[in-house]
C-alpha cells in the first residue's frame, strides 16, 4: 500500500507541475501556483526536490513560505509525518 501511494504522490506532483508549465503559456491558468503545489507534494517524496526547494527557499523566501504552507496542508489531507 505504501508503494501505490508513494507512486499516487508522484504522479500527482508532476501532474501539478506539468499543468503549472501549461500555465505559463496559457493566460487563463495560473502558472507559478501549479508548479508551488507540484513542487510542495513532490518534496515529500523525492530528496532531490527538497535541495531544489533549499535553493528557492534561499532565493525567494516569500514564495517558499506559502510553498510551506500548501506541504503542511498535503500532510494533513494525506495523513503523513512530518
Amino acid at each position: 500500500m505504501e508503494k501505490f501511494k508513494n507512486s499516487a504522490m508522484l504522479i500527482i506532483g508532476w501532474f501539478f507541475v506539468g499543468v503549472g508549465i501549461l500555465g505559463l503559456f496559457l493566460p487563463f491558468l495560473q502558472g507559478i501556483l501549479f508548479i508551488m503545489i507540484g513542487l510542495a507534494i513532490l518534496s515529500t517524496r523525492s530528496e532531490q526536490i527538497r535541495r531544489l526547494m533549499k535553493r528557492l527557499e534561499d532565493r525567494y523566501p516569500r514564495h517558499h513560505q506559502r510553498v510551506v504552507v500548501w506541504r503542511e496542508k498535503i500532510r494533513k489531507w494525506f495523513k503523513m509525518d512530518p
